[in-house]
């Protein structure tokens, strides 16, 4: 963004200023409100990196708690399914590939538990009980 669309936008204005009369030029005022948004994602993206922490989950010692960063063996108590979830960061967060959000409502229900515990967790289906099988730590 810094290298590419940033310069692209300045580029941009500076053509639409060349036009002339800006209180009615259209080009100019969606430069400058693309541009707004370049330098609001710049902002974003740099506060995020610079309180970012790397976390290795096999370094963690939680007692078998369910934490941050831990992966978690789950059986649906209704159906029978089992599934296995990480807890991650709200940028990492991909349910194709098991990643849940620690602000989700199934990772807020598992924080601070311990393998044979039973959570519920009201999901958008109604309630939901799991039975934690496996607190990992990889």
């Amino acid at each position: 963004m810094k290298t590419k669309d940033r310069p692209e936008v300045i580029n941009a204005i500076a053509e639409a200023r060349a036009q002339g009369d800006l209180s009615e030029n259209a080009e100019y005022e969606s430069a400058k409100e693309r541009q707004s948004f370049i330098e609001g994602r710049i902002a974003d993206l740099e506060g995020k990196l610079g309180a970012a922490q790397i976390v290795d989950p096999a370094e963690l010692n939680a007692e078998g708690r369910v934490v941050f960063a831990s992966t978690v063996d789950l059986e649906n108590l209704d159906s029978g399914e089992k599934v296995t979830y990480q807890i991650v960061g709200l940028d990492e967060a991909d349910i194709k590939e098991s990643k849940v959000s620690v602000t989700s409502p199934i990772a807020r229900a598992l924080i601070g538990k311990s393998a044979g515990d039973v959570v519920a967790v009201e999901a958008p289906s109604g309630l939901k009980e799991y039975e934690i099988l496996e607190v990992r730590y990889v």
